[in-house]
């Protein structure tokens, strides 16, 4: 080895410790402390008392039961659709195959308003998916079913680009061995592929809950937003700010923030499973 190598090595490409690490924290604090501390001191200064007043009232509640459900209901379906579509993009080649594999990052490029009022022009009982279906009796549009619907389309690229990498890892190897040995292809997916599959899968399924449940500009047009029926959290925040109602959007804001973390903590929790797994 060269002492020219020696010295790259020692020196490093970025700059060293001291600055990087300088510069992470003044982005980490100005970008995500400095706000989520000024609402966890704007909550604190309410009270207990107060904050569970707020958030406990009729209405939040309503919208808790609404968010935190349809983010669970919209992350359950997108696990099974997320988990087939990453299975034909990495164990087939069909024409098409890039512009499909493009297309499930669409939800990130495009903007949520936009995903909204397609949806709805799609799912209203005028658009041409709901006129189908309005005249088999079903309502998409202004229901808390509209509301799953964006949320799958925004949910699914989560688990997708979760669990693609770790199927397209998978030794086929062992598939063929299974198979030599009698196992149907139920049982080899069963017993073989599945269990490498759930760590990678159960990550997805928490990203895309994390994603749909703090979702506002694709349901905010297909929801219809009826209090008690149709609204969501960070819509009942929204109006709360827009009448000035600001220790009531601060104390249900508070609520989504602790949901965050746990989740947050819930990921990463995974993710080292994840990696374990892999080892």
């Amino acid at each position: 080895m060269s002492a020219s190598t020696l010295t790259l090595r020692r020196r490093g490409v970025l700059p060293g410790f001291g600055p990087s690490f300088g510069y992470t924290l003044f982005y980490v604090g100005l970008i995500v402390l400095l706000p989520l501390t000024a609402l966890v001191l704007q909550a604190s200064s309410l009270g207990l008392g107060d904050v569970l007043r707020m958030v406990t009232e009729e209405r939040a509640l309503l919208a808790f039961r609404l968010s935190f459900g349809a983010a669970f209901v919209a992350a359950l379906i997108n696990v099974p659709f997320g988990l087939l579509l990453a299975w034909v993009l990495v164990r087939y080649e069909f024409p098409g195959r890039r512009l499909v594999d493009s297309l499930v990052d669409l939800p990130f490029a495009l903007p949520t308003a936009v995903a909204g009022i397609s949806l709805t022009s799609l799912y209203a009982e005028t658009g041409p998916i709901g006129a189908v279906l309005a005249k088999l009796g079903m309502k998409v549009a202004y229901t808390p079913i509209g509301i799953v619907v964006a949320l799958v389309f925004i949910g699914i690229p989560f688990v997708v680009r979760t669990v693609e990498p770790v199927l397209a890892d998978l030794e086929r190897d062992v598939e063929e061995a299974a198979a030599v040995l009698g196992a149907t292809r139920l049982q080899t997916f069963r017993r073989v592929i599945l269990p490498a599959l759930v760590p990678a899968t159960l990550t997805g399924f928490a990203l895309a809950f994390s994603r749909a449940l703090g979702e506002y500009g694709s349901v905010v047009f297909i929801s219809g937003n009826m209090p008690g029926a149709t609204e969501i959290v960070p819509l009942l925040i929204v109006t709360k700010l827009e009448q000035y109602e600001y220790a009531e959007a601060t104390a249900i804001a508070s609520v989504m923030l602790f949901a965050a973390f746990a989740i947050l903590f819930g990921v990463n929790v995974l993710q080292r499973w994840t990696g374990r797994a892999e080892r």
